[in-house]
C-alpha cells in the first residue's frame, strides 16, 4: 500500500507539473546575462520563475501568451536551452532578441539585423578542412513564412558567431570570407538547433558597438556596452508587439 501511495503521489505531482506548462505560439529567447538584465528593467513587475537554464515568465501581447526565457551566454547554453524550450513548451515560433557587434564601415550603431543565415566560425580543424566543418554548422534561415513589408527597418543579412568577442585581427578575413557585417556569441547555435527541430526562428539583433581592424570601441569600456545594451534591448522590446501583430495579420 505504501509503495502504491508513493507511485500515485509521484504521478499526481508529475501531472500537475505538466498541466502548469503552457504551450505558446511564441517563445522569446534571450541569451546574455546583460541582455536579460536589460529586459528585467523593461519588465520589472513580471512573475519570474526559474528553469534549469535561467529565469522565465509569461506575458500577454496582443492577447497572445508569450514565453520570455533566459537561456544564458555562449553556444553551449544557447543550444541546450533552445532545445529545452522547444521540447518543453513546443513553440511554433522562436524569437531571439539580443545584441551584436558591428563591423565599422559596414553597419551603424543601433541598426537592427534580421538574420537570414548564421555562421559558426571558431571551428579549427587540425586533421582536416576547417571550412568543411564550418560549413556543417552554417545555417541558412528560411524567412519565407514572414512575408513582406516588415513593420520596422532592418538589415537582412548573415551573422557570424563564436564563443568570443570579435577580434580586431579577424575583421577583414570575416568580411572577405563570409561577407559579414556583424558578429555575436549565440545565434549560430540557436539557428542550428531550431533548424534541426524544424522550428521557425526570427533573430533580431541590435548593434551595440563597432569593431574595426584597429580597435573595438567598447573594449575596455564595459559601462559603454552596458548602456548600449539597455538601449538596444529597450528598442527591440518596444518593437516586439508590432512584430507579433505583423506575424498574426500575415496569417503565418
Amino acid at each position: 500500500m505504501k509503495r502504491n501511495f508513493i507511485v500515485i503521489t509521484s504521478l499526481l505531482i508529475l501531472l500537475s507539473t505538466v498541466s502548469c506548462i503552457k504551450k505558446n505560439k511564441y517563445a522569446v529567447i534571450v541569451s546574455a546575462n546583460m541582455e536579460w538584465n536589460s529586459l528585467k528593467k523593461f519588465y520589472p513587475d513580471e512573475k519570474y520563475k526559474k528553469s534549469p537554464w535561467g529565469e522565465y515568465f509569461y506575458k500577454k501581447i496582443h492577447k497572445k501568451d508569450v514565453l520570455f526565457f533566459h537561456e544564458g551566454w555562449g553556444k553551449v547554453s544557447a543550444s541546450g536551452a533552445t532545445q529545452y524550450v522547444i521540447d518543453t513548451y513546443k513553440p511554433e515560433i522562436l524569437i531571439n532578441l539580443g545584441t551584436c557587434g558591428g563591423f565599422e564601415g559596414e553597419i551603424s550603431r543601433f541598426d537592427i539585423i534580421l538574420a537570414n543565415k548564421t555562421v559558426i566560425y571558431d571551428i579549427v580543424e587540425a586533421m582536416g578542412d576547417s571550412k568543411e566543418a564550418i560549413g556543417d554548422y552554417t545555417t541558412p534561415i528560411d524567412l519565407s513564412w514572414l512575408g513582406k513589408d516588415l513593420p520596422y527597418k532592418v538589415r537582412e543579412t548573415l551573422i557570424v558567431s563564436a564563443d568570443k568577442d570579435l577580434r580586431t585581427d579577424e575583421i577583414e578575413s570575416l568580411k572577405k570570407e563570409y561577407g559579414a557585417v556583424a558578429g555575436d556569441w549565440e545565434t549560430g547555435a540557436i539557428a542550428y538547433t531550431a533548424q534541426r527541430n524544424r522550428t521557425k526562428i526570427l533573430i533580431l539583433r541590435g548593434v551595440t558597438d563597432l569593431v574595426s581592424s584597429q580597435k573595438g570601441e567598447a573594449y575596455g569600456n564595459f559601462d559603454l556596452f552596458k548602456q548600449r545594451t539597455d538601449t538596444v534591448m529597450t528598442n527591440l522590446l518596444n518593437e516586439l508587439p508590432a512584430w507579433i501583430d505583423f506575424i498574426e495579420n500575415s496569417g503565418k
